[in-house]
């Protein structure tokens, strides 16, 4: 009677990113593995020249409905989950034949590009895209992590390979990484179903983002606020040397979009958080003044400190945008982020100098302008690519706030108001260049902390008046800022005037026509005082309040 053979180690391969599975595959095999594959996965690896085994071939049975039912079987489930360190669940399985899968490599197809493809998928398409057996699989796994190896990310597979090496059997691997792959695992499916959830609710639901009235967008919020992003690095610190941070993508960003986390980084030392939060707050500025409502200066400039514009202009040419953005306040654009929304050119990288700035974005830089740029140490370059070469204006979206036990959601755009319905309050009406004005302003206005006064000349900003408890001092604010070229200037605010008071403050800086919400219980008080001084003034019933 001849001895027993023993079984080999199996391993069980089904992925959709088939980055390196070869190579894996190939490590698994040196290590007397015996593989077990599905699908694409197993033709790749048998044209590999790769011995592999079909699932059907272990279950004994076919698969079923075009491949929708195929590892959703006790042989494969069964090893999977059971608990080896039991001695009946190792005699359960030896009883049913089945031998145990110690390393499993599964990871999912990325549902967010399926329901992201123009045109979009039908329902009943898209219903196919959405995978059982491999969140199963991995699953499964990752519960049973202590007799199951789990890979759902290539960039594991050596660690892997090297830890059965070095235990001398996968059996004795630590674990430590067992815990860490099943911990990824996890994150993987928790990722896929909030990509699942997140379309459906668009679909069934609706999209907030796309809607155009308030009590429409309202209706449509979601029930539950899900999430997935994956760390794309982490950074030297956060707001403050003590505090941890990291930055991370959005599973549904497409990966043929540019962002400002997916932006090529050039030059200087690494991004920091704070880098990137200003960097967030002038790159919404720019998308937002990066529309077709100004043809005779649709070059976009903004500069922004501690995520408050200090300048903002639009030019008709980029150079000019520059100077006229910078004039506004000079000394807080020491230090500042500022971002085109045209490709940087030379005369604007001549004119930029010496001058200190962290960050500069854009959607691409010519040669001569990277040269002159770059010669600044520590000047950061970033690129978002943008179709025409030009940033895309801002759109509607989504945006969450997270708070003490929860999170606030809303959504987010330009203002949109409708001009032809802004009501004259004063005996005195704009003319047509300070409505030009007035709506720049507003724009502007909108990106600025509350409480916010802007005060500007043509299309640039010449004083801004960020984030005050009062709205008077904000004024003032604004109006040092500003100093003579305060004369004749059009002042935005974000909300009403409570009181005269500010209204007066304005017209002594030089303000001759202002724009600004109305609603306030003292709104005849301050147009009265408007028409004592032969102000110009618009209501727009339009709040802007930037917490």
């Amino acid at each position: 009677m001849s001895a027993v053979q023993p079984q080999p180690p199996r391993a069980l391969l089904s992925v959709w990113d088939k980055t390196d599975i070869v190579p894996f595959a190939l490590g698994l095999a040196e290590l007397g593995f015996e593989l077990v594959s599905t699908g694409g996965t197993a033709r790749t690896l048998a044209e590999a020249g790769l011995k592999v085994r079909s699932v059907s071939e272990l279950t004994n049975h076919p698969e079923i409905f075009d491949g929708r039912v195929k590892s959703l079987h006790p042989a494969i489930h069964g090893p999977l989950l059971a608990r080896l360190h039991q001695e009946a669940d190792a005699d359960e399985l030896t009883r049913l034949g089945y031998s145990p899968i110690q390393v499993v490599a599964c990871n999912l197809y990325p549902f967010g590009d399926a329901a992201a493809k123009q045109p979009p998928l039908g329902d009943a398409e898209l219903l196919e895209m959405i995978d059982i057996g491999g969140p199963t699989m991995v699953r499964a796994s990752a519960k049973n992590h202590q007799h199951v190896l789990i890979a759902t990310n290539p960039q594991r597979y050596d660690d892997i390979l090297s830890a059965i090496r070095d235990a001398g059997s996968a059996v004795n691997v630590p674990m430590s990484l067992r815990q860490t792959l099943a911990l990824e695992a996890f994150e993987h499916t928790a990722s896929y179903d909030v990509a699942i959830a997140e379309e459906l609710h668009r679909r069934v639901v609706g999209d907030p983002a796309l809607a155009a009235t308030m009590e429409e967008q309202r209706n449509l919020l979601p029930s539950s606020v899900l999430a997935a992003s994956h760390r794309v690095r982490t950074l030297r610190y956060g707001e403050n040397s003590h505090q941890a941070a990291g930055l991370y993508l959005n599973h549904d960003t497409p990966d043929d979009q540019s962002t400002l986390v997916t932006a090529q980084v050039e030059g200087g030392k690494a991004m920091s958080y704070n880098n990137y939060s200003d960097a967030d707050a002038t790159l919404r500025l720019c998308r937002s003044l990066s529309t077709d409502e100004w043809p005779e200066t649709p070059h976009a400039c903004v500069i922004v400190k501690h995520n408050n514009p200090c300048g903002a202009a639009l030019g008709a040419t980029q150079r000019e945008a520059f100077e006229m953005a910078l004039a506004s306040d000079p000394e807080s654009a020491f230090g500042s982020i500022i971002c085109f929304n045209e490709i940087v050119e030379a005369p604007t990288a001549e004119a930029v100098g010496d001058l200190f700035v962290e960050v500069m974005m854009a959607p691409g830089y010519t040669d001569d302008a990277k040269q002159r740029l770059m010669q600044k140490k520590n000047r950061r370059l970033l690129t978002i690519q943008s179709p025409n070469n030009r940033l895309a204006p801002l759109s509607r979206q989504v945006v969450r706030k997270p708070i003490e036990g929860g999170v606030l959601v809303q959504t987010e755009e330009p203002p949109v108001i409708d001009w032809s319905k802004a009501t004259t309050v004063t005996d005195v009406a704009p003319t047509k260049e300070q409505l030009d004005s007035m709506k720049f302003a507003v724009r502007v206005c909108e990106q600025v902390k509350s409480n916010a006064i802007v005060m500007v000349q043509g299309t640039a900003t010449v004083g801004i008046g960020p984030g005050q408890t009062s709205r008077v001092e904000a004024v003032k604010i604004a109006a040092r800022r500003a100093g003579e070229r305060a004369k004749n200037c059009v002042l935005a605010s974000d909300a009403f005037f409570p009181f005269k008071d500010g209204l007066e403050q304005a017209a002594e800086a030089g303000a001759t026509a202002i724009v600004q919400p109305g609603g306030s219980v003292r709104d005849q008080e301050v147009i009265d005082e408007a028409n004592t001084r032969g102000l110009a003034m618009l209501f727009t019933g339009h709040r802007l309040f930037r917490h």
